[in-house]
């Protein structure tokens, strides 16, 4: 990790409730990969999945979008690769059990504008945070039918370590799905 990295403490957690983490975007990209909202150790760093234990960025070296595994706080790094981070929702939250369903939705409206960079694909990381936003009670993991603009939509499990119905491997192989699409486009 870089010297940017820390450990938040219990205030910090306590304090950043409600606080947003930056939207890592740019025109071009292959993937805009679209967590549901921050957790409160993400929110408190500034940094997209940094929770010790999140399993975004090991299954994202897993699937072959990097070349080694990167750490949050060195997530400007995806850039160069042509990937990016946002959230459905922005304020973090100890738990997305705490968002509501029209929260998620408003959410879904504003990823529109997020798009408008054109990403080959918008990769949400939750089935039912994106059945909830789009309204979409029905769907799967993968390439979903509907788009936004010229973006696909795919959908992915949830990497939080918390989420113990898909294992590194299971999201490692669901993510190279994704890779193998992306680089085909």
């Amino acid at each position: 990790m870089t010297s940017s990295a820390f450990k938040p403490t219990a205030q910090q957690l306590a304090d950043a409730r409600g606080k947003t983490v930056p939207d890592l975007i740019a025109p071009s990209l292959r993937v805009l990969f679209c967590g549901i909202n921050p957790g409160l150790y993400s929110a408190a760093t500034r940094h997209h999945f940094a929770r010790p234990g999140n399993r975004f960025w090991p299954a994202l070296h897993l699937a072959g979008f990097t070349p080694r595994l990167i750490s949050p706080f060195d997530e400007r790094e995806l850039l160069e690769l042509r990937l990016g981070i946002t959230n459905v929702v922005a304020r973090g939250t100890a738990s997305a059990d705490e968002l509501t369903t029209d929260e998620l939705r408003r959410g879904a409206k504003r990823l529109q504008a997020k798009v408008r960079y054109a990403p080959k694909f918008l990769a949400v990381l939750g089935v039912g945070a994106y059945r909830a936003a789009f309204e979409r009670p029905g769907a799967q993991l993968g390439l979903q039918e509907e788009m936004i603009g010229p973006t696909r939509l795919w959908v992915l499990p949830n990497p939080s370590g918390l989420n113990a119905h898909f294992q590194l491997a299971d999201l490692g192989r669901l993510l190279r799905e994704l890779k193998t699409a992306a680089d085909a486009r």
